[in-house]
């Protein structure tokens, strides 16, 4: 993959390169400052780019609002944000175009590098890659909706799981069910969320978006 890393701090950035590389990866551009940050998105259009959401010049949401403006131009450009916090207005603002390739995870939250790669893979290929943690803080300051209220607790956990990037075999797996009963329940959701598409790994991302930001 094609990858620009946009952090702020020098040793975690450099940290951030050498992972990507060590795994075969290329990073094709490295930004410090938001402004830097939407220049090289623009720029190198990457596969997958990792944002930090505090950055120079001002520390406040720089990173965040480079990847949006970025994803306005170039639509469904994959952007992982990894940060030490959510912010919830501007993560449900990047979630709202429905077109997936979004992951959002806390730093205090990677322990192991092939879960960090592999969740950077997950969004570059168009799915969602989300922290239960930053779940947690998106639900727990969203509207209600009327069609997740219909879905049961199971299929709230399947969803839940599903946010985090799991497959069917993974969920199953976390939650002690056969891969062919979590089937039966991500058709059940789709159906109450009103999800038609044909294709099931878009049917996973638009119940994702659906569950993290509710109309």
């Amino acid at each position: 993959m094609r990858i620009v890393v946009a952090e702020d701090l020098y040793l975690l950035r450099d940290g951030m390169v050498r992972l990507m590389e060590a795994y075969g990866h290329q990073v094709v551009a490295t930004a410090a400052t938001g402004p830097e940050t939407l220049d090289a998105l623009l720029t190198w259009r990457p596969d997958v780019a990792v944002v930090d959401v505090r950055m120079p010049p001002a520390q406040s949401d720089e990173g965040l609002r480079a990847a949006l403006d970025a994803r306005r131009e170039v639509p469904g450009l994959p952007v992982l944000i990894l940060s030490q916090h959510v912010e919830q207005l501007y993560a449900r603002e990047l979630l709202a175009d429905g077109a997936g390739g979004i992951g959002y995870f806390l730093k205090e939250s990677v322990f192991d590098a092939d879960q960090f790669i592999d969740a950077l893979e997950r969004v570059a290929g168009g799915g969602t890659a989300m922290d239960p943690a930053v779940i947690g803080k998106l639900l727990s300051a969203g509207p209600s909706n009327r069609r997740l209220a219909a879905l049961t607790a199971r299929e709230h956990s399947v969803l839940g799981l599903m946010a985090e990037g799991l497959s069917n075999q993974a969920i199953g797996r976390r939650l002690f069910l056969s891969e062919s009963a979590i089937s039966k329940y991500t058709t059940s959701l789709f159906g109450k969320l009103g999800i038609t598409d044909d294709d099931n790994s878009n049917r996973r991302v638009l119940a994702v978006l659906a569950y993290l930001n509710s109309p």
